[in-house]
This record gives C-alpha cells, sequence and structure tokens, in this order.
C-alpha cells in the first residue's frame, strides 16, 4: 500500500518550494498552482521516501524531502525502470508513470553531492503524466497499477 506523505508546488522555476495539505490535480494544469503543470511526460513528480532516505544517509544528513524539489512524496514504494508505463492511483488520481526524474544541478547547489546520492536505482524520483484527475489529501492512500489497467 502506498501513503502520500507530501505535496508541493511552486510558481515559477527556481521559486521555493510550498508544501500543501491537499492539492487539485488535473490532465490540464498538473497540480494546482505549480507552474509545471501543462500537460506533458513530467507533468507531475513523484519521489519515493525510502529512496530519499537511502540517498540522505549516503550524505550522513538528513534533509527536507522538498529539497528535492517534487510535487508528491510516497511511501511504500521505490521506483524502478520496470514501472515506466505503470500508473499510481491516489485517491481518484491516476498518474502514469513516463519515465525517471534526472537529478539536475540544482541539487548540488542545495546540498554539494547530493545529485550524485540520488543517481542511483531511481533514487530522484519519477515524472508522470495525468490520466485522470482528482483531489488529494497528505495520508491518503494509493496504489500501483500494471500498464493497461
Amino acid at each position: 500500500m502506498i501513503e502520500l506523505c507530501g505535496i508541493a508546488i511552486r510558481a515559477r522555476s527556481r521559486a521555493p518550494m510550498v508544501a500543501c495539505d491537499r492539492a487539485l490535480v488535473t490532465p490540464e494544469r498538473g497540480v494546482e498552482g505549480d507552474f509545471r503543470g501543462k500537460p506533458g511526460r513530467r507533468q507531475v513528480t513523484v519521489l519515493s521516501s525510502e529512496s530519499w532516505a537511502r540517498a540522505c544517509a549516503e550524505l550522513g544528513e538528513a534533509l527536507p524531502w522538498m529539497t528535492r524539489r517534487a510535487n508528491l512524496l510516497v511511501s511504500g514504494l521505490e521506483f524502478t525502470p520496470a514501472h515506466v508505463g505503470s500508473s499510481l492511483r491516489i485517491g481518484d488520481l491516476v498518474l502514469q508513470i513516463t519515465r525517471e526524474t534526472d537529478p539536475c544541478e540544482r541539487m548540488d547547489q542545495a546540498r554539494p553531492g547530493l545529485r550524485a546520492a540520488l543517481d542511483p536505482d531511481w533514487r530522484g524520483g519519477v515524472c508522470c503524466r495525468v490520466i485522470v484527475g482528482g483531489e488529494i489529501t497528505l495520508g491518503q492512500r494509493g496504489d500501483l497499477l500494471s500498464p493497461g489497467l
């Protein structure tokens, strides 16, 4: 079982991340209020709390998850290449996993070495396309659906 542990948005590129308790996510705009929400393969980004913990352990420092600049934080799942094409369902929301979220130079600006710590094993999370919109709230549960379901 997957649990939604965090929601965050940013108004524009390089803007600080802002945590939310709930959000509306739509196929037209992604996470409401996030600048990157236009339709496409990187409409919503999702980070695994377990993978984030592994990256932080490698650095020897517990960093806030929003340092990664992802929209959603989930627990109960670590992403792999096999998840591409699968769907992540949280309540009514259905996101299709399209690819890995590649760590960028912004990670090393936040904490030297973070980019390298996020690089292995898809620790940087995944990019998703919104298939079915819905309102999400912290603590909501979900699951992973195989492609075609």
